[in-house]
């Protein structure tokens, strides 16, 4: 089968279409045909080599894989299925179903991927499997941080760092799902495209400093680069959730995260996503209810997957940009 593969760790120059075999569907297992994958800012570190430790652990030796979700069809299921419900479905994942999911595991931008069913849900009914494909990682992950982590309330007032890429427009449309006064930073460029999605307010970040937006109960930080100064943004009580962080201080800003949450009255939180099918199928609910609508601003063919990459490195998304396999 076709899948995009690389032969050592690089630029994304280093990524091609290749073939590897065609996985089986072990016991408990679902093999699923794979229509489109999204490019994932975490799939750079992997590709550079700068998680090695986790890549080499995931898949030894060269070629490696890439991809981190998917939106496809179940085309065969392993033997034991003993795992149950795929999303709110009780029966189990059966053949013939539109499913989207993902996880830590490289490898989604191919033909054909064996999954768990707690890794998978049904996919919306009104959506495309293409446009599917933007929404599995960034959206689980904008679920977890406003809804679960942060606890996002009616009537709070939400800062989005960075509201125009892939966590960040859907954060933005989900604030004001949850009724809070959405305030988004975006390049000024995008600023109409983040109040299309329902922001109250939007402000150029590259003119708009921190002491020119006032104070807020929750702020996501999908950027990591000064998260510091915008954490005194937060009222007492505020809560600053960070799905990103500055690589050239990692350390210093791991230990600032670990001494807010212990020590401070402004807390941040930072997570590392592992979604599994309760918030997959959390996910689809909120798509079908009108409350979160997919994002694609380019689609490339597997064979161009290099170029995907480097135009999401290139910044100025808006949303995502998925990768269509079949």
């Amino acid at each position: 089968m076709r899948a995009a593969l690389y032969d050592r760790y690089g630029p994304p120059e280093v990524l091609y279409e290749g073939r590897v075999p065609r996985p089986v569907a072990g016991p408990g297992e679902v093999l699923v045909r794979v229509h489109a994958t999204s490019v994932n800012g975490g799939e750079f570190l992997g590709r550079a080599g700068k998680v090695r430790l986790v890549t080499d652990l995931a898949q030894r030796g060269f070629p490696k894989r890439t991809g981190l979700d998917f939106a496809g069809e179940v085309v065969a299921l392993g033997s034991d299925q003993r795992e149950p419900a795929v999303g709110s479905d009780p029966r189990g994942p059966a053949v013939g179903d539109r499913v989207w999911g993902g996880g830590r595991t490289f490898g989604s931008a191919a033909e054909y991927v064996v999954v768990r069913p707690r890794q998978i849900a049904l996919a919306p009914a009104g959506l495309d499997l293409v446009q599917a494909a933007a929404l599995p990682g960034v959206g689980t992950t904008a679920i977890t941080a406003l809804r679960d982590k942060a606890r996002l309330q009616a009537g709070e007032r939400l800062l989005v760092r960075g509201a125009s890429g892939g966590v960040g427009s859907v954060a933005v449309q989900l604030g004001r799902a949850f009724g809070a006064h959405v305030t988004a930073l975006a390049r000024a460029e995008n600023l109409d495209f983040v109040r299309d999605l329902g922001a109250d307010e939007a402000f150029d970040h590259t003119t708009t400093g921190p002491a020119d937006l006032g104070r807020f109960d929750v702020i996501l930080d999908t950027v990591g680069i000064a998260s510091g100064t915008y954490r005194r943004l937060l009222r007492p009580g505020g809560r600053m959730v960070a799905i990103a962080f500055d690589l050239r201080h990692a350390a210093a800003s791991l230990s600032y995260i670990a001494a807010s949450a212990v020590f401070g009255s402004r807390r941040v939180r930072f997570f590392s996503g592992n979604p599994t099918h309760r918030l997959f199928a959390d996910l689809t609910r909120y798509v079908d209810s009108g409350a979160i609508r997919p994002v694609v601003d380019t689609v490339f063919p597997l064979a161009d997957i290099a170029k995907a990459h480097r135009a999401l490195e290139a910044g100025g998304v808006r949303g995502k940009y998925v990768v269509r396999i079949f």
